[in-house]
């Protein structure tokens, strides 16, 4: 079975791939017992849609244009949510969010972002910040938050300026 950082940037069932995340999402919830309201839901399903980042006011549109009302500390509060229990992310460098490829595990991820084609895939990222918690440690710095994001290339963009 590919990764998914490898289904990220290949041709898949994406409609598939959607359902399976959105059903371990919804386990999650279920499990936590967390209530996924309609506009959170959603949310997460527009996060899914496509594997790219989405900005908050990229996701209150979709909201809008699915028949929620306008505003956005509706949609900021969906996405702050989904963050907060693991079932979404912040991509920090593109101030945007994307959904939890693994919700409900204890991970860390690193994000690959194409430059060109803006796809962005989780990958794992444990070795990365185990190295990066031992390069603070040795000149006595304590690591509270890391996002680890990479800017780069996709396999097919790299093909098609090649």
């Amino acid at each position: 079975m590919k990764s998914d950082a490898t289904l990220a940037f290949s041709s898949h069932d994406h409609t598939a791939c959607r359902a399976e995340a959105l059903a371990r999402a919804e386990a999650v919830a279920e499990a936590q017992g967390l209530r996924l309201t309609p506009v959170r839901r959603r949310t997460l399903e527009i996060l899914l849609e496509a594997h790219q980042a989405l900005g908050a006011y990229d996701v209150l549109d979709r909201l809008v244009a699915d028949g929620f009302a306008r505003q956005p500390p509706v949609a900021y509060r969906a996405l702050e949510f989904l963050v907060d229990h693991g079932l979404a992310h912040r991509i920090r460098r593109l101030n945007a969010f994307a959904a939890c490829m693994h919700p409900g595990e204890v991970h860390q991820p690193a994000f690959l972002i194409c430059a060109a084609c803006n796809v962005l895939a989780e990958a794992p990222g444990t070795a990365v910040a185990e190295a990066m918690r031992a390069a603070a440690d040795q000149v006595g710095f304590r690591v509270d938050r890391m996002s680890i994001e990479a800017v780069g290339l996709c396999p097919a963009c790299r093909e098609e300026m090649a």
